[in-house]
């Protein structure tokens, strides 16, 4: 019995694991946006790595908005607090935006980081 726990233990670890380590082979490009086109002081081009954004705090304009996700290291997925905007795996999806300060969270429990990977967005 013992030994059952603590192989279900160690493949729960690993999988854990795995969710921030994975190779770009495996990763799943998944395209949520509506099909129209926006300009590029509209789009936000996130990058995550483990446990992180390549930034603190972006900033585009009021209106509709293209959010990009671009995995750099591990698996990772983004929601905007307060909207409906999500994008699970490297992909991108569009939202009406009104002015304000949006937090950004990593949706991928991606290992021991995964709480604090936040960043915000500006909407001016």
């Amino acid at each position: 019995m013992k030994k059952l726990i603590i192989s279900t233990m160690f493949a729960s670890l690993l999988l854990v694991l795995a969710a921030c380590g994975g190779d770009d082979a495996a990763k799943e490009t998944k395209d949520t946006t509506d099909g129209g086109e926006s300009s590029a002081a509209n789009t936000v081009e996130l990058v995550a790595s483990n446990w992180e954004f390549d930034k603190e705090s972006y900033t585009v304009p009021a209106g509709e908005v293209t959010v990009k996700l671009a995995n750099e290291e591990g698996f990772h997925g983004v929601k905007i607090v307060g909207t409906d905007l999500v994008i699970d795996g490297e992909g991108e999806a569009t939202a009406t935006l009104e002015p304000g300060e949006y937090e950004v969270v990593c949706t991928v429990p991606c290992g021991e980081g995964h709480e604090t990977m936040t960043t915000k967005l500006i909407v001016e």
